[in-house]
């Protein structure tokens, strides 16, 4: 191992953009692929969501619904690597982790079946798959632009009328902990 003088090289963006429901994730993550130019691929999870923007410009969508195993994310991203695609946007990451047959999901049927029902000993056989899909977003020749739902809370703040108002905010990506930190940039 030796040092060597530091470069700038042009790399890959990996975006994460969380927010609650509504908040333009979908849309946000295309306008930011067009803007990067090239051919786009869509791993899409929320029942057709991506198909709303088709006016906005070319992309293809790869639809897929429960069980969101890793696999399936797995195996797309493979898939549009080889075909030659510019930009994967993920949409969205959380099912991953939070829908039925993702990470939690897997590791709530591991620890059940297991004799001890330690749920602890069970995340030894999850989290290899996870850190996988982490590997090949982190190592994908294309562009990864990852949409993450975010949990939502409700907060009163002051109008500008003097009086109170209710609004929600997005707080923590619905994501393992310290996911935002794979992310060159999360929005």
């Amino acid at each position: 191992m030796t040092f060597r003088k530091a470069e700038r090289k042009k790399a890959k963006l990996r975006l994460g953009i969380t927010g609650p429901a509504g908040s333009g994730k979908t849309y946000s993550a295309l306008l930011i692929a067009f803007g990067l130019g090239g051919k786009i691929a869509m791993i899409d999870t929320e029942n057709g969501s991506g198909d709303l923007y088709a006016h906005l410009g070319d992309y293809d969508i790869c639809a897929i619904t429960a069980p969101y195993d890793v696999r399936k994310y797995l195996a797309l991203i493979a898939e549009a690597e080889k075909a030659g695609y510019d930009t994967i946007i993920i949409d969205s990451l959380s099912h991953a982790w939070s829908g039925e047959g993702g990470v939690l999901d897997m590791q709530g049927r591991i620890a059940a079946a297991s004799r001890s029902g330690n749920s602890y000993a069970a995340w030894r056989q999850v989290t290899p798959w996870h850190n996988k899909l982490i590997d090949a977003m982190l190592s994908s020749s294309c562009h990864i632009i990852a949409t993450m739902r975010s949990k939502t809370e409700y907060i009163q703040v002051d109008n500008d009328r003097g009086g109170k108002e209710i609004r929600k905010v997005g707080l923590a990506p619905v994501q393992r902990e310290g996911m935002d930190y794979e992310f060159g940039t999360v929005f």
